[in-house]
């Protein structure tokens, strides 16, 4: 296959996983010990991509200091900002002029909120054999009530985009993985708000343009919310699902650079730990994500939660499905449950209060 041009969609706020985005842009969070887009980046990578272009909004000038010009991980990448968010088809357009490939090349488009198992190659090949206009990635679900389903014909032709209903007529939905003909993407209209799902596709398939499905049943995740964010991080740690960008060896944890976990400490599910941070005897961490320089005291226990940056957690505290905001005190005899979410240098006194809501 030869070499392919990428752009990849990095411009959302991730208002879902605040207070972690407060400050940085949800593709850059601590993913299974790097941000979350080395594993986007070092994916596309293995399937002959050479060159990406970033379409950043969000805290745009974030993202050039991390990834540079791509030599690390083998490519070339260019950053391309919108001064005002322009929507999916917007960004892809705006993003487009950074491209070198010829009118009828496949371009790659990728979601940078995605984790995903699927033969991007294989979507390639598919798309450029049929000739199509646009190839989607779809993927099954189980509940697809909560996202709009992408109905095709038997030869894989996409037949509409249908918003959430509670009778959906297909499990699949749209996984947020694209091939375009570049000629395509230059029929968007430039400077302009648009939506690939809402407008791009429906009026290609209205206008009788091949608009393929490339289902498949293999891993795949959102990691928009939390939880899904805290599960996506610890499947890379437990070999779930492949990254060639993980930085270590799989298993039930990661300890990063000078992380210090006691041999008395029960550490598992695919938990990242960061760097210099510490798990004391008698504490226990499951299927969580530890930032740098926290702390984990004896009796503590954490379980699928993300514990930000100079977090200290006490002994006797527990936390469940929660988010701590980086240098947040969580005093011994707390309990967070259900979602709880406490912002950034936030401190819990000691206490035994059951927390069911934000602090």
């Amino acid at each position: 296959m030869p070499d392919l041009e990428a752009i990849l969609l990095v411009g959302g706020q991730g208002t879902r996983l605040r207070p972690l985005t407060l400050g940085t842009p949800k593709p850059l969070l601590p993913t299974a010990g790097v941000p979350f887009l080395a594993h986007q980046l070092a994916r596309a990578r293995s399937f002959g991509v050479r060159h990406i272009v970033f379409a950043t909004s969000y805290k745009a000038s974030m993202f050039e200091p991390v990834f540079g010009d791509g030599s690390a991980f083998g490519l070339t990448l260019e950053y391309m900002t919108e001064e005002t968010p322009l929507g999916t088809g917007g960004a892809i357009r705006n993003a487009a002029q950074a491209l070198g490939s010829a009118p009828d090349a496949p371009v790659l488009v990728l979601n940078g909120d995605i984790l995903s198992g699927h033969d991007i190659g294989d979507q390639v090949r598919t798309h450029v054999e049929r000739q199509a206009a646009v190839t989607l990635h779809l993927t099954e679900v189980e509940d697809p009530t909560r996202f709009g389903c992408v109905p095709t014909d038997p030869s894989g032709r996409v037949t509409a985009f249908l918003e959430k209903t509670p009778n959906p007529v297909t499990n699949r939905i749209n996984a947020g993985c694209y091939v375009f003909t570049r000629s395509v993407i230059d029929s968007i209209p430039e400077g302009e708000v648009v939506s690939v799902e809402r407008q791009t596709f429906p009026g290609l398939i209205e206008a009788g343009e091949l608009v393929l499905g490339y289902a498949d049943r293999t891993y795949w995740l959102d990691v928009g919310t939390p939880a899904a964010f805290v599960r996506g991080s610890s499947d890379l740690v437990l070999g779930h699902l492949a990254s060639p960008a993980l930085p270590g060896a799989t298993g039930e944890y990661l300890a990063l650079e000078g992380a210090r976990v006691s041999p008395a400490a029960k550490v598992e599910g695919g938990t990242t730990v960061g760097a210099r941070s510490v798990v004391e005897p008698g504490a226990s961490v499951v299927g969580s994500v530890l930032g740098d320089d926290c702390v984990i005291m004896s009796g503590a226990s954490v379980t699928d939660s993300v514990v930000g940056d100079g977090a200290r957690i006490s002994a006797g505290a527990v936390l469940r499905d929660a988010v701590i905001g980086e240098g947040a005190v969580v005093g011994s005899g707390n309990e967070l449950q259900a979602g709880v979410r406490v912002w950034p240098g936030v401190e819990l006194p000691e206490c035994a209060v059951r927390f069911t809501s934000d602090v």
